[in-house]
């Protein structure tokens, strides 16, 4: 079953995808032969309850961890075929990823945190600390570089994250949860500061999510039931861009 709609060659490409954790064990199988599409500019909703089977997902299009089955295509390249450093080489270059609980390093100023990804990448660090300024300011973070996360808000720690995940330019944003920690106003003003983001930088986004108040801003709405995909119907989306 194809997901998407025939728009050339898309940015994500997933085929019969499965994940089990324990071979023969049928109840341990947390994703069934998904098929999936994504074009590049896209805003997809991965909709699905806790266990559902939404950050499995994510984690093997980051080759976080790996399919039992399947083929995981982004950019044409078969991200099942890389080797764990290799793995770990495109998750660096190719994608930005937003988490739950935030992930910053408490050890590094905030600053330090939204050019980590540069720094791993062995750039500049000035054009690095100008390019970390630039989206601190887009953020509204700007007189924030210097402080360590334990001195921010849980929703200021979560634009830190997003600073962090678009500073290198990804093809690709993986967003797991990413209002999961906040109350529903910060959650809200975070959504829209991420979409914001994406939409303008021409990014394509991918967010799992168990909110469905986001439904109306997505292209596109799909489901996670009992480890398979379905798209969202008679649901209003927009696709606003």
């Amino acid at each position: 079953m194809r997901l998407n709609g025939p728009n050339g060659p898309p940015l994500v490409d997933i085929r019969d995808l499965s994940k089990t954790y324990q071979p023969g064990c049928p109840d341990c199988t947390v994703l069934h032969d998904i098929d999936l599409t994504i074009d590049e500019g896209e805003f997809v909703v991965l909709l699905g309850v806790s266990g559902s089977g939404k950050s499995t997902l994510l984690n093997l299009i980051s080759g976080i961890d790996e399919p039992s089955g399947g083929v995981i295509l982004l950019e044409g390249q078969d991200v099942t075929r890389l080797d764990e450093r290799a793995r770990t080489l495109h998750r660096r270059d190719q994608i930005g990823i937003v988490f739950q609980f935030f992930n910053l390093i408490p050890t590094l100023t905030v600053l330090e945190n939204v050019t980590l990804p540069l720094e791993l990448r062995g750039e500049n660090r000035r054009q690095s600390d100008q390019r970390g300024r630039t989206l601190l300011a887009r953020v509204g973070l700007a007189d924030r570089a210097s402080d360590f996360p334990d001195r921010l808000s849980g929703g200021e720690q979560q634009r830190v994250a997003i600073a962090r995940a678009l500073v290198h330019e990804p093809c690709l944003v993986l967003a797991d949860e990413p209002t999961g920690n906040l109350d529903a106003e910060t959650g809200q003003s975070v959504l829209a500061l991420l979409l914001e983001l994406t939409r303008q930088a021409g990014r394509t986004l991918l967010m799992a999510t168990h909110d469905s108040s986001i439904i109306p801003q997505a292209d596109r709405v799909l489901r996670i039931q009992s480890g398979r995909l379905a798209p969202v119907l008679n649901e209003p989306q927009a696709a606003t861009k």
